[in-house]
């Protein structure tokens, strides 16, 4: 049996699955998104998530560290440094993706995922022949 397949997780899938904001469907689906797959995320999505966590659901500081450890203990993590903001710029030229969607797409090629899982992005979109874009939401 192949293993999990690895995805990069964009935020507001996570979101979903952490918060209840009034759509049951979408939370159930993202919550399955993420444990059907090896999940990878990056600081960027990280920060979009507390974020929005502290202005939509007040979380605490203290909240908000054990969420950044969990993270940290349970995912691997992609950090942003010169060849990926350098990619992110070539990956805009070559896609026409914004500039935010493009850092996105690059820290999920550097992880080596197979799946970008978002619903900022075109679904089917194959980028450079080896990241495919998915809606989990879509059809």
């Amino acid at each position: 049996m192949p293993g999990k397949p690895s995805a990069f997780i964009d935020t507001n899938i996570w979101l979903y699955a952490l918060l209840d904001m009034g759509e049951a469907e979408k939370s159930s689906r993202a919550r399955e998104v993420i444990t059907q797959t090896e999940p990878v995320v990056s600081v960027q999505v990280i920060n979009e998530i507390c974020v929005n966590l502290i202005k939509k659901a007040g979380f605490t500081e203290e909240q908000i560290s054990q969420l950044v450890e969990a993270f940290y203990e349970k995912y691997p993590i992609i950090e942003m440094d010169e060849s990926i903001l350098l990619d992110a710029s070539q990956l805009r030229q070559e896609y026409a993706l914004s500039f935010w969607d493009s850092m996105i797409v690059a820290c999920a090629l550097a992880a080596d995922a197979e799946i970008l899982y978002t619903e900022d992005m075109q679904d089917g979109l194959v980028i450079r022949e080896t990241l495919k874009i998915k809606n989990p939401f879509f059809g």
